[in-house]
């Protein structure tokens, strides 16, 4: 499976994706990519496969990643956050209704500054296009794992391995989903 994913390897994706070398101080090697992130998951700073995954996978799916990451962790948010929750949901369910494209864009002008508000912040960055991107200085996949981590800081420190595992598990269930996808639209 892991042959089909966007990046074959963690070198691949770092030379692809040089921005990633800011938010990680892993190195890259020649591991498989989901090889590569399970070593960090089990590795001295576990919280760098977060990282990996959101440069790992695509944007739209990422953005989808780290709210469904986020919606696992309702009870540890606040009223606004359930609501950029909500437009991040609609805008990845229809990224294309202006409708949901205004209310993200509407949310990343408040600065983040709640886990949600980076992933309403990448929806909008991902939707806004590279002129957002390099006016940032990160692309969306920094958004995604800001908020993910965010929102991880805010979960007790005994279960926040088991939570961090588990939202690892489900970035690499979704990078091995997407290279099937796009195996079967080659075809």
């Amino acid at each position: 499976m892991a042959k089909g994913l966007r990046f074959r390897t963690a070198r691949d994706l770092f030379s692809a994706c040089p921005a990633v070398a800011r938010d990680m101080k892993a190195a890259p090697t020649d591991q498989p990519s989901i090889e590569f992130c399970r070593a960090l998951l089990a590795g001295r700073v576990p919280e760098e496969a977060i990282t990996f995954c959101a440069y790992l996978l695509p944007e739209r799916a990422a953005v989808w990643w780290a709210h469904e990451c986020l919606s696992n962790l309702a009870e540890l948010l606040g009223d606004r956050d359930l609501e950029l929750l909500a437009l991040v949901r609609d805008w990845v369910g229809e990224p294309g209704n202006l409708d949901h494209r205004a209310a993200v864009a509407e949310a990343v002008e408040v600065p983040p500054v709640t886990p949600v508000s980076w992933i309403a912040l990448a929806a909008g960055w991902r939707d806004s296009g590279p002129v957002i991107d390099q006016a940032a200085g990160f692309p969306t996949a920094h958004a995604v794992s800001a908020g993910i981590l965010a929102g991880l800081a805010r979960v007790s420190l005994a279960d926040r391995f088991a939570v961090l595992s588990a939202f690892v598990e489900m970035g690499i269930q979704m990078a091995e989903m997407e290279a099937q996808q796009q195996s079967a639209d080659a075809y």
